[in-house]
């Protein structure tokens, strides 16, 4: 069974505008919006397995998109959050680029090859230079959500 973005992505976790000033308050902020959606889960515990993830390398990906990710263990399905910040932020990204579009994704524990493939489907997605405009031109969550699952 192949994953589309429809299958991890809601419309409450499509965010437009969103304020931070870092990469760490990025993942802060994240790591917040996550234990609304796993009971049993703590900010702490996300944003340290968030950090963990990118101390081993970088999730920005360039042109302007990271793909923050990690396994989570009270996760019981794969979890996306896309957010489009409302000022680009450092990331560290492989093309010294400031990110401005966030797809985060956490995952089960277990979840190894499922991991493996939304992180390809994320990837190949962000390449399209439409997809990414169309997402950086969305007016309103409700579009911004709408454009995600377009995939251009």
């Amino acid at each position: 069974m192949t994953i589309g973005i429809e299958d991890i992505l809601t419309p409450e976790r499509a965010l437009l505008n969103v304020a931070v000033t870092s990469k760490k308050k990025l993942l802060e902020f994240l790591a917040g919006v996550v234990t609304e959606q796993l009971p049993g889960s703590t900010a702490d515990d996300i944003f340290d397995r968030l950090l963990s993830r990118e101390r081993l390398g970088s999730t920005g990906i360039g042109e302007g998109i990271a793909i923050p990710h990690c396994r989570l263990r009270f996760c019981e399905q794969a979890i996306g959050i896309l957010m489009k910040l409302d000022e680009p932020v450092d990331f560290d990204s492989i093309d010294g680029k400031p990110v401005d579009l966030v797809f985060a994704l956490l995952v089960p524990e277990e979840a190894t090859e499922e991991h493996l493939q939304i992180l390809a489907m994320l990837a190949e997605n962000f390449s399209n230079a439409q997809y990414r405009e169309a997402l950086r031109n969305a007016p309103d969550t409700r579009h911004l959500y709408q454009r995600a699952l377009s995939g251009k």
